[in-house]
């Protein structure tokens, strides 16, 4: 059997080289919106087409060619949407599921192959590398067992993707949720909560609660939009 992992960030490439070493199929690694492609993918011809995580629209020609499996960090049909984590812990919710579904044309309304429990505790970059070992237990048992993904039961509640704005954390009201805000931003690539103060940003991260306080770094930077 042939497998194509795709995943645009480097902290799940550790799955692809795991995979590779522990399993007796051909592992292929796709990083890059380029190589993404339905000729190379063609000349590969895998059975599935994981994609762990991706920043761009997968187009029709792949997942009409191909049998791809997202990973979705909610237990659907509870969660379609973007930014799941931070979406989920904002509302005060801390244990989910990863959810492995069929890609199909709407958003994270596929058929769903197998879900697995997540915690949602800690900074948001342990929180990925957790999901990212769960992820490659369901890879293996998804090609170990090649399961008929079954439709979601439920109405579905869509989440909206953040933008870096919403890290502004000035109009929270209780320590729990300034924690929680700080926390789900910790990761790589992530803009981080902040507050403006003047002409400054205090933008925070590696941050612990404490019994009536939060111990938290600090960078301060000059506002872009102050000249």
């Amino acid at each position: 059997m042939k497998i194509v992992i795709v995943a645009n960030h480097e902290r799940y490439h550790s799955v692809f080289q795991e995979l590779s070493n522990e399993l007796e199929h051909e592992v292929y690694w796709i990083d890059k919106k380029e190589d993404l492609q339905k000729e190379k993918l063609l000349e590969i011809n895998p059975r599935y087409v994981f994609f762990l995580h991706w920043s761009f629209i997968i187009p029709s020609e792949i997942y009409e060619h191909f049998e791809s499996v997202i990973f979705h960090m909610t237990d659907l049909p509870y969660g379609r949407g973007g930014s799941p984590l931070q979406n989920l812990i904002s509302r005060g919710i801390y244990e989910t599921k990863i959810t492995a579904l069929k890609c199909e044309k709407e958003l994270d309304a596929g058929p769903v192959y197998i879900k697995k429990p997540l915690s949602l505790f800690g900074n948001a970059e342990e929180i990925y590398m957790r999901a990212a070992k769960i992820i490659k237990e369901m890879i293996i048992y998804i090609i170990d067992h090649q399961p008929t993904p079954i439709m979601q039961e439920g109405d579905p509640v869509f989440f909206k993707r953040r933008k870096p704005k919403d890290g502004d954390i000035s109009q929270l009201k209780t320590i729990e949720q300034v924690f929680d805000n700080i926390r789900m931003l910790d990761a790589d690539g992530y803009p981080k909560a902040f507050i403006e103060l003047g002409e400054f940003r205090l933008e925070f991260e590696r941050c612990s609660l404490k019994h009536d306080h939060i111990h938290a770094d600090v960078k301060i930077r000059k506002r872009k939009d102050v000249t």
